[in-house]
């Protein structure tokens, strides 16, 4: 992939009369279905990268590297106005990079989870525990006051197919950051979540996440969406659809992963990724319903999304795509005025269970053991190779120590359930109590899954 230099020599004379000097960067905020700037009151629309060096499992932390002044720079000559940060480690200091982005006036939108602390697909009420909590609140912290966050992801394609279950664990985070962050926090920060673009439950999930009280409801929410490629159109790639699906959806939308590679491939082996889509998502029609996107992805890794490619050496190398993209913006506008948004959209109802969709509209309450940090604040920040909070029968945790407790209370109330009222009371005694049945249905579901282990079934 090596890539002749008139490629970056174009860049940098395109991007010497590319940007201008951007304003400082004012808090955005949420109103109606849209982003605001707090201060001037201009409708705020992403028009930025997902940025995480070494893909998105990543253990190096982009915010707390020195390399970030390299790509605050390529940035600023691209146009982009907001990175994505799938993984930060939140015992590093992130002053000098916070900084440098807030100086170019570019904002990052960040997800409190890493590879070793989220919510698990396979045992989501065991993973929502203390450890957990307390890494994505000092998450919180570590970003809090600086004015150039946009926003927090509570989680990333949690749900990847038809199994749902788990997101109610995700809407708890939900509805936990948010309270952590209105009682920790100078300004309320939006949380949201970024959705795979799975077709049978698409409408159920981002609904699910605009129902309820207002506490638990998302500020938020994204799709990572790859459905226009090529030289597509707003019919073929499905985007119409999408706007018709949330016309009239109440918060605000955006892609947080967009930009298919299923295209022309190269002499040198890479695709050639014309970025058409740019047109469409900045269009009046779509700026009704969406706030832009994230284009996937900064550097080039081996899936052939990456737009820069990084040498051993620390190096930076621009993309043809990467010049394409930057044309790309450039050449369309942000609409005039508003952009059509709305402004007193209501919550969605809660999506009642289905074939492909399973959930509660009754969340589960923060565990008893985290309620400390609610309280106190998380403390501490024990970073990215702090204690895990993947805990399994089969797993005790690092060094031996249970990261959760081994008798998770994981049956909340389904949809529609006619218990909704009484279980919102928070009675904590019932909540402490563990009746003798419960602990024989635990006990039972242990000695099975011993059994299954003993019988070599998979984990």
């Amino acid at each position: 992939m090596v890539l002749g230099r008139h490629l970056f020599y174009a860049l940098l004379l395109l991007g010497s009369g590319a940007l201008e000097s951007f304003a400082k960067t004012n808090p955005i905020i949420t109103k109606g279905n849209a982003f605001f700037d707090s201060v001037t009151g201009e409708r705020f629309y992403l028009r930025g990268v997902d940025y995480q060096p070494g893909g998105s499992s990543s253990l190096i932390d982009p915010l707390a590297s020195s390399a970030c002044h390299k790509d605050v720079e390529i940035f600023k000559k691209m146009g982009v106005n907001t990175v994505r940060v799938y993984q930060v480690d939140n015992a590093a200091d992130h002053d000098d990079c916070m900084k440098a982005f807030e100086d170019a006036g570019i904002y990052v939108i960040l997800d409190l989870n890493t590879f070793r602390h989220s919510i698990s697909r396979s045992d989501p009420a065991i993973s929502y525990n203390k450890v957990y909590l307390q890494h994505i609140f000092s998450t919180v912290d570590a970003f809090k006051d600086y004015d150039n966050v946009l926003g927090f992801f509570s989680g990333n394609e949690v749900v990847n197919d038809h199994e749902t279950t788990a997101i109610t664990w995700v809407k708890a985070t939900t509805r936990d950051v948010k309270a952590y962050i209105k009682k920790h926090a100078s300004r309320q920060i939006p949380v949201g979540y970024s959705a795979a673009d799975i077709a049978e439950n698409r409408l159920e999930l981002a609904h699910y996440f605009n129902c309820g009280d207002e506490s638990e409801r998302a500020d938020f929410y994204a799709f990572n969406m790859y459905e226009w490629c090529g030289h597509s159109s707003m019919s073929v790639s499905g985007y119409f659809d999408r706007l018709r699906e949330f016309s009239d959806y109440s918060i605000p939308l955006f892609l947080s992963e967009f930009g298919c590679n299923t295209v022309e491939i190269l002499e040198d082996q890479t695709p050639d990724r014309p970025f058409t889509e740019i047109e469409a998502i900045y269009s009046p029609e779509m700026t009704e319903s969406f706030s832009g996107g994230l284009v996937y992805e900064y550097s080039a890794e081996p899936n052939n999304y990456g737009l820069v490619i990084i040498d051993g050496n620390g190096d930076r190398k621009i993309s043809k795509n990467c010049v394409t993209l930057m044309k790309q913006f450039q050449k369309v506008p942000n609409p005039k005025g508003d952009g059509g948004y709305r402004k007193d959209g209501l919550p969605s109802e809660c999506p009642r269970n289905s074939t492909y969709f399973q959930a509660w509209e009754t969340l589960p309450p923060m565990p008893k053991e985290a309620k400390v940090y609610m309280e106190e604040g998380a403390g501490e920040p024990l970073g990215i190779d702090g204690p895990t909070n993947m805990w399994s029968p089969y797993h005790s945790g690092d060094d031996g120590q249970y990261t959760a407790p081994k008798h998770p209370k994981t049956k909340p109330y389904p949809i529609n359930s006619t218990n909704n009222s009484k279980v919102n009371q928070g009675d904590e005694e019932e909540e402490e109590e563990e009746s003798s049945s419960s602990r024989i249905a635990f006990t039972v579901v242990h000695l099975g899954l011993v059994l299954a282990a003993s019988m070599l079934i998979k984990f």
